[in-house]
C-alpha cells in the first residue's frame, strides 16, 4: 500500500512528486502516455521563471530527472476507476489494482482539435491551443484564431496586441462571446472577421504557411497568408475516471487546498476549476496537493493509531 497515488506526470503531478518525495511518503506516480503532459509538445517556453527560453520537452525532462532523483516511482498504465473506501483509496489501473491513503488527480485537460489536415503535423510549429503561451513568437505576423466563444475572442484580442494581423474565424454569422470581449474584439483595427467560415486545412513546409478556408454560405475556398493558427473550440479535462463533484464541463472543483468534494483525494493543475492554465500555475496546485496529502495522511494515521 502506498500513502500517495499521483494520477498525471505533468508539472502538477511532477511537482506533487517531488514535494511528497521530500516529505517521504511512499508515493506512485501513474502516467498514460508520455511523462510532462501536453506542455511537452510545445516548440518553446519563455514565461516559467528561471528559463528565458526552453523547450517544453526540455523543461519537462528537468521536472522529470528532478522528481526521480529523488527516488520517485513512476509507471506507466492508464487509470481507470477510483474508488474510495474512506480509509484507503482503490486505484483500478488497465494493469491491476493499486491501494493508496490519498490521490491527488493532475490529470490535465486537452484542447479539442479540428482533425483537419496539417493540424497535428503543424502542433507546435505554428499550430498552436494557448495564445498566453504562444503569441509572443509570432509579434508582426499573421494570425488565424478559430472559434467564437469567451476563450477565442479574448484570445484573439491578446493576440491583437502582439501580431500584425489577426483573422478570427468562425462557423457562425455572430460570436457567442461576452457583448464586452466581443466589442473589443471588434473595434481592434488589426482584427479581420472571417464569419461563418471554417477552417479546411494547414499547409506548410518547415512552419505553417498558409491556411485554406472554406464558407458556409456558399462553399467557396479561400487561401490565405498565415504563419500561426490559435484553435479554440473547446478542452477536455481528463476526469472521467473519479467520481467528485465536478463543473458543467467536467473539470474537477477543488477549494484552495486542492482538496475535492471526496476526503483524501486532490486535485492539481489543469484538470481542476482553475482560471489561469500555465506552467506556473499547476506547479503551484502539484506543491499544494501533495503538502496537504501529507497532513491528511498524517491526521488519518493518527487516529487510526490512537483507536
Amino acid at each position: 500500500m502506498y500513502d500517495l497515488i499521483i494520477i498525471g506526470g505533468g508539472p502538477a503531478g511532477l511537482t506533487a512528486g517531488i514535494y511528497a518525495q521530500r516529505a517521504r511518503l511512499r508515493t506512485l506516480l501513474l502516467e498514460k502516455e508520455i511523462i510532462g503532459g501536453q506542455i511537452a509538445v510545445s516548440d518553446i517556453i519563455e514565461n516559467y521563471p528561471g528559463f528565458p527560453s526552453i523547450s517544453g520537452a526540455g523543461l519537462m525532462e528537468k521536472f522529470e530527472q528532478h522528481a526521480r532523483g529523488l527516488g520517485l516511482e513512476i509507471k506507466l498504465t492508464d487509470v481507470i476507476d477510483i474508488q474510495d473506501t474512506g480509509k484507503t483509496k482503490i486505484v483500478k489501473t488497465s494493469e491491476g489494482d493499486l491501494t493508496a491513503m490519498s490521490v491527488i488527480v493532475a490529470t490535465g485537460a486537452k484542447p479539442k482539435r479540428l482533425g483537419i489536415p496539417g493540424e497535428k503535423e503543424w502542433t507546435g510549429k505554428g499550430v498552436s491551443y494557448c495564445a498566453t503561451c504562444d503569441g509572443p513568437f509570432f509579434r508582426n505576423q499573421r494570425v488565424l484564431v478559430v472559434g467564437g466563444g469567451d476563450t477565442a475572442v479574448k484570445e484573439a484580442v491578446y493576440l491583437s496586441k502582439i501580431a500584425g494581423k489577426v483573422y478570427l474565424a468562425h462557423r457562425r454569422d455572430q460570436l457567442r462571446a461576452e457583448k464586452i470581449i466581443q466589442e473589443k474584439a471588434l473595434a481592434a483595427p488589426n482584427i479581420e472577421m472571417l464569419w461563418s467560415h471554417v477552417l479546411k486545412e494547414i499547409k506548410g513546409k518547415i512552419a505553417v504557411e498558409k491556411i485554406v478556408l472554406q464558407s458556409l454560405k456558399d462553399n467557396t475556398i479561400k487561401e490565405l497568408d498565415a504563419e500561426g493558427v490559435f484553435i479554440f473550440v473547446g478542452i477536455n479535462p481528463t476526469t472521467d475516471f473519479v467520481d467528485v463533484e465536478k463543473d458543467g464541463q467536467g473539470f474537477i472543483k477543488a477549494d484552495e487546498n486542492m482538496q475535492t468534494s471526496a476526503q483524501g483525494i486532490f486535485a492539481a493543475g489543469d484538470c481542476r476549476t482553475t482560471p489561469l492554465k500555465q506552467v506556473s500555475t499547476a506547479v503551484g496546485d502539484g506543491a499544494i496537493a501533495a503538502f496537504m496529502a501529507e497532513k491528511y495522511i498524517e491526521e488519518l494515521s493518527y487516529t487510526e493509531s490512537n483507536k
